[in-house]
């Protein structure tokens, strides 16, 4: 397959690897103590990085609005990089995105023609071409300046990956105007349906076996496809008729039939495309109407996506409960929406309209906020969120414990990295809890006083006496082992090293 190459490109693709592992410190919580909602601020290749222990291969949908690299400067972003540097920075991240995402989510990445063909040819490397699902044009603008010179831009594009064939897309919820389109002027016990035409565009010389005399029985007229066939053969066109799905028109004397088509039989929801107008899923304009409401005119967010154009993303890529991740959150118009419509959501943002912007913003759709998709959805308030920052790198250079790692944050991380849960009684240290049977020690710090020159706990016959009882297996973080493999084996004991096995490093 043919792959892109740039300046850096084998230093970029070791980037993610060698990104250093952060703690996410919990700053505060909003609204619902429960929520599993997350706002980051912090370096989004970093953040990915931290949340790779807790949410690979868990993640239904990830958003992106990424700097598109239009040589053109932003109060909140430096949208001005050299090419290079564009894909430097997109590479790593999305390979990270590749890595969060579950066997049946999908990724969508909102983008202009600056950068979309380079992102597509790297996406196809990083997902595979398989994984390809559509490019969506999205109409961003409704009108055109008469002073424009050249020709204008009025379109974005969306590029939609799947990180596997499981990925089904859900169907669009049908709407008011499309089951206008179904009507019952017969009064047909069935109900609404609509016309469908029932002539082939092929030539009777092409589909012979699609020509044949039909009767009108209104008329009695013998009807002969001279011109075009039909689009039925012999044996389904009676079926039609004994089913009575034949309209010959409100007075029955049509020369043509059309074949009805009942509402009731079609499936629950319209096919999605890839083209989207500004009157279905919005445009910049409304997207900055949003965004003054919610800030007022003297703090508005530059380059804001309206609800509608996420709305719709969702609601063909999740359902309900769903965990949806953006890593280049902005104004927070990803995680409000999400918000609103009831799925889980990690929003990650390197500015510090992190707190200027977005907590605000959770906040207000928290106590009911009422713009964008608020009634649509029928959204009156509730839920919650928490924010976080991203802590110290949790290994130093030489790949040992960054000394300003403290136990409680490493034994969260550990024990939700052995059990998927997370820590909630740190009164029994070194004793993490027990899971499915199984007892989880950390030894670090000194936390039993037995401590080793690099000032973490070694597992010895004095300290094993020390530990809480547990008559099950067990397994034993610590930065050294005295034990052979017999007494661990007769011991019920699995002996973890720090650094070497703590996961995501």
């Amino acid at each position: 397959m043919p792959t892109l190459h740039w300046l850096t490109r084998e230093k970029d693709l070791a980037a993610s690897s060698q990104a250093p592992y952060r703690l996410l410190e919990a700053v505060e919580t909003y609204g619902d103590p429960a929520s599993e909602n997350m706002l980051i601020q912090g370096d989004n290749l970093d953040a990915l990085k931290a949340l790779l222990p807790f949410y690979a291969g868990k993640v239904k949908c990830i958003f992106i609005d990424p700097p598109y690299n239009t040589k053109s400067a932003f109060e909140h972003y430096d949208d001005n990089l050299e090419h290079t540097k564009w894909l430097s920075m997109m590479y790593p991240r999305i390979e990270m995105i590749n890595t969060l995402l579950s066997p049946n989510g999908s990724m969508w990445i909102t983008i202009d023609d600056n950068e979309a063909h380079y992102l597509k040819v790297v996406c196809d490397e990083i997902f595979g071409r398989d994984n390809y699902k559509s490019t969506i044009t999205w109409q961003r603008k409704y009108s055109v300046s008469n002073n424009y010179k050249g020709i204008a831009t009025i379109c974005d594009y969306i590029l939609v990956y799947s990180k596997s064939h499981a990925f089904q897309n859900n169907l669009l919820q049908r709407t008011t105007e499309s089951e206008a389109r179904y009507s019952n002027p017969d009064n047909d016990s069935r109900g609404p349906w609509k016309s469908v035409d029932y002539l082939n565009q092929a030539t009777p010389e092409k589909r012979p076996n699609l020509c044949y005399a039909i009767i009108n029985p209104n008329t009695g007229s013998v009807i002969k496809n001279t011109k075009k066939a039909w689009k039925y053969d012999p044996e389904t066109h009676s079926r039609h008729v004994e089913e009575n799905r034949l309209w010959w028109g409100r007075k029955g004397d049509n020369t043509v039939p059309a074949l009805k088509l009942f509402l009731s039989e079609v499936r629950d929801g319209m096919t999605p495309h890839n083209w989207w107008p500004h009157d279905e899923v919005g445009h910049t304009d409304e997207a900055k109407k949003e965004s003054i409401n919610i800030y007022g005119d003297s703090d508005v967010f530059e380059t804001p996506k309206p609800e509608r154009l996420i709305k719709r993303i969702l609601e063909l890529s999740t359902n309900p409960g769903d965990i949806v991740l953006d890593s280049f959150l902005g104004s927070g118009t990803t995680a409000a929406v999400a918000h609103k419509m009831g799925r889980r959501y990690i929003g990650i943002e390197m500015g510090n309209h992190a707190v200027t912007h977005c907590i605000p913003r959770l906040q207000k759709v928290i106590a009911g906020e009422q713009g964008g998709i608020s009634k649509a959805v029928n959204w009156t308030g509730g839920g919650g969120f928490r924010f976080y920052r991203l802590g110290e790198s949790i290994f130093d250079d030489t790949g040992k414990i960054n000394p300003a790692i403290r136990y409680p944050a490493l034994a969260a991380h550990i024990w939700f990295c052995e059990t998927r849960t997370p820590l909630q009684d740190q009164s029994r240290f070194p004793l993490l809890g027990i899971h499915d049977g199984v007892a989880y020690y950390l030894l670090f710090n000194g936390i039993l006083g037995d401590k080793s020159v690099n000032g973490g706990n070694v597992l010895t016959s004095p300290i094993l006496k020390k530990l809480p009882r547990h008559d099950g297996p067990k397994v034993i973080y610590g930065e050294a082992c005295r034990f052979g493999a017999l007494r661990l084996k007769s011991e019920g004991i699995t002996f973890k090293h720090i650094p070497y096995d703590i996961k995501a490093r």
